[in-house]
C-alpha cells in the first residue's frame, strides 16, 4: 500500500525551464509540488549552451523572427504560435535578467545584451550567458523556486501514470480530468497517490529513444507516454531533430558542441581538410539543423569514417576561448585543444519536435492536464525546430499555462477520493537484466531504422521489433513491482511506437522526417495526429 496521499493545489512534473517558471508563477497564489525524478537540476535545461532567441536589436523584428521560424518549420508551424511566442520573447528575457540571469553585457552603449546568431535566424538575437546558457538560467530559477514558501520540491519521485476518473474510489460520480498522479518514491521504495486540481507536464522530450543523444538520461519521453495512456492526442512524432554535432569520444558520449560555434565562424570538414557544406546547401553551415545533420551523414556514409571535423582554429586563441570557455576546458580536459585542433563531431538526436498536442495554454485533451516545453506540440515548431526557440517556448508557455490555471482554479473541483497503488498481485523481480537488455536493444534498432534517413522498409523492421518488445514490457509491468529503469523502459518503447506510427504515416520528406522512398513534399502540409484509444 502507498499510504495516505500527498496533496497540493497543483503538481508541476520536471524541474526544467518550463516546469519551473509554471511554478514561481502559480506560487503568487498557490501550493505548488514540483516533481523531480532525480535531483532538481538533473533535466535538460543545465545542458543548454546556446541562448535564447528574442528580438531584442533596433534592426531586428518580430515578423523576420517568425518568419525565419516558419521558414525553418517546413510549412507545419502554427503562425498564430509563432507570433505570439516571438511577441511575449522580450518579456520574457526582462523576466529572467530580472531573476538574476547574468546575460553576457552588449558591447556598446546602444546594445544592453550581447547578441549572437545561429543557424535559421538571419539577425543576431540570441542572447546567451557564454556557453553555458541553460546553467545560469537554471541555477536562477532554481533559487527563486526554492526560496517560495509555496513552493515544494520532491525529488527523487518518478512520475508513473496520471490519476483520471478512473482510479476514483467507486462511490459516486467522479469528473473526467486530472485529479493527480501516482510517482515512485526512489528512497523509500513505494508508489504514493499525489492530488492535485491540476497537472502541468514538463518532462522534456524523448531523445534517449535512440543510440547516440545530446540528452540527459531522463529524456526518456515520460510525459508523452502518461498524456497518451491518459487519452491524450500526440502530433508529429516523427520529426526527431539531430544535432549536426555532437563529439564523437569514447569517453563522454553525449557532450553537446553548440550550434553557436558555427554562427561564429566554425566551419565543417571532412578528416581530410575538405569543406563540404557549401555543396549541400548556400547557407552552409549557417543552413539549418537537419540540413546540416543529413549532410554530415551523407558525408560519413559517402567515405566510411565514423566523424567529421568542426574546425575553430582559424578564429584565433582569444576569440575561441573568450566565446567558449566552458566547451573549451572541457575539450581540454578530454585532449582536444579546439584553439590549435579540429574537433571531431557527429550528428546525435537532440530535440523532440512533436509531443502531446496542446493549445496556446498548454491545455491538453484531458481537463486539468498541461503540457509545457519539449514534451508538447503547440505548434511553435513545425518539421523542425529553430536553435534558441526551445528555452523560450519554455518560458512563455510556463507563464501562459500559469495564468489559465490561476484563472480557472476557483472554479476547478477538488480531487476525489483516489484508490491506493495496488501491489498486491506482483513480486520482486529477480531479472533485472531484462529491462537492461531490452532497453539497449530498443535504443539500437531505433538508431539504425528510424534515424537521420528513413525508408518503408526500416520503418517496418523498426515497428515489427517494437511490437514484440512492447508485449514483453508490459508482461514484465504486469508482474513485477516497479523501478524507476522499468518505468522509463515502457515509456521508451510507448514513445518509440509513437514515433514509428507517425513516420509511417508522413509519405513525403518534409523537415527533419527524411525518406528516400518519399523524397518529394505532399501538398498541402498536414501535421500528423495520433489518437489514443481509451480502455
Amino acid at each position: 500500500m502507498s499510504g495516505g496521499p500527498i496533496r497540493a493545489d497543483v503538481i508541476v512534473v520536471g524541474s526544467g525551464a518550463a516546469g519551473l517558471t509554471a511554478a514561481i508563477a502559480l506560487a503568487e497564489r498557490l501550493k505548488v509540488l514540483v516533481l523531480s525524478k532525480a535531483d532538481i537540476s538533473s533535466g535538460s535545461t543545465s545542458w543548454a549552451q546556446g541562448g535564447i532567441a528574442a528580438v531584442l536589436d533596433e534592426g531586428d523584428t518580430f515578423e523576420a523572427h517568425i518568419e525565419d521560424t516558419m521558414i525553418a518549420g517546413a510549412g507545419l508551424n502554427d503562425r498564430r504560435t509563432v507570433e505570439f511566442v516571438v511577441e511575449q520573447a522580450p518579456a520574457a528575457i526582462e523576466r529572467l535578467a530580472a531573476l538574476g540571469v547574468p546575460f553576457n553585457p552588449g558591447e556598446t552603449v546602444s546594445e544592453r545584451f550581447h547578441l549572437t546568431r545561429e543557424g535559421g535566424h538571419r539577425a543576431r538575437r540570441i542572447v546567451h550567458v557564454d556557453d553555458a546558457t541553460g546553467w545560469a538560467v537554471q541555477k536562477a530559477l532554481e533559487r527563486a523556486a526554492l526560496a517560495n514558501p509555496n513552493i515544494r520540491v520532491l525529488a527523487g519521485h518518478v512520475a508513473i501514470d496520471i490519476i483520471t476518473e478512473r482510479h476514483a474510489e467507486a462511490r459516486g460520480f467522479a469528473e473526467r480530468r486530472a485529479h493527480g498522479l501516482y510517482a515512485l518514491d526512489r528512497e523509500a521504495g513505494r508508489v504514493r497517490r499525489i492530488l492535485a486540481r491540476a497537472v502541468v507536464l514538463a518532462t522534456g522530450g524523448a531523445s534517449r529513444v535512440y543510440r547516440f543523444s545530446t540528452n540527459p538520461d531522463g529524456s526518456t519521453g515520460d510525459g508523452i507516454a502518461m498524456a497518451w495512456r491518459a487519452g491524450c492526442r500526440v502530433s508529429n512524432m516523427e520529426f526527431n531533430q539531430f544535432h549536426p554535432t555532437c563529439l564523437y569520444n569514447f569517453q563522454v558520449k553525449n557532450f553537446l558542441i553548440t550550434e553557436a560555434m558555427r554562427g561564429e565562424g566554425g566551419i565543417l570538414k571532412t578528416p581530410d581538410g575538405r569543406r563540404f557544406m557549401p555543396d549541400h546547401d548556400p547557407r552552409a553551415e549557417l543552413a539549418p539543423r537537419d540540413v546540416v545533420a543529413r549532410a554530415i551523414d551523407a558525408e560519413m556514409k559517402r567515405l566510411g569514417i565514423d566523424f567529421v571535423h568542426l574546425d575553430m582554429t582559424h578564429l584565433g586563441a582569444a576569440f575561441v576561448e573568450g566565446h567558449f570557455p566552458t566547451i573549451v576546458a572541457r575539450l581540454r580536459e578530454l585532449g582536444i585543444d579546439p584553439v590549435t585542433q579540429p574537433i571531431p563531431v557527429v550528428p546525435a538526436a537532440h530535440y523532440t519536435c512533436g509531443g502531446v498536442l496542446v493549445d496556446r495554454h498548454g491545455r491538453t485533451d484531458l481537463p486539468g492536464l498541461y503540457a509545457i516545453g519539449e514534451v508538447s506540440q503547440s505548434g511553435l515548431h513545425g518539421a523542425n525546430r529553430m536553435a534558441s526557440n526551445s528555452l523560450l517556448e519554455c518560458f512563455v508557455f510556463g507563464a501562459s499555462a500559469a495564468d489559465d490555471i490561476l484563472a480557472r482554479f476557483d472554479d476547478t473541483p477538488p480531487p476525489p477520493e483516489i484508490r491506493p497503488w495496488d501491489e498486491s498481485r506482483v513480486t520482486i523481480s529477480d531479472e533485472e537484466v531484462v529491462v537492461s537488455h531490452n532497453w539497449a536493444e530498443l535504443r539500437r534498432f531505433m538508431w539504425d531504422y528510424v534515424g537521420i534517413v528513413r525508408t518503408d522498409r526500416r520503418l517496418e523492421r523498426a515497428s515489427r521489433r517494437v511490437a514484440l518488445l512492447r508485449e514483453e514490457i508490459d508482461q514484465y509491468y504486469s508482474s513485477f513491482r516497479v523501478t524507476p529503469n522499468l518505468l522509463e523502459l515502457r515509456n521508451v518503447v510507448e514513445v518509440a511506437d509513437l514515433i514509428v506510427r507517425s513516420a509511417q504515416s508522413r509519405k513525403e520528406s518534409r523537415g527533419l522526417h527524411y525518406s528516400t522512398d518519399y523524397p518529394g513534399l505532399a501538398d498541402p502540409p498536414r501535421d500528423t495526429i495520433l489518437y489514443p484509444t481509451r480502455a
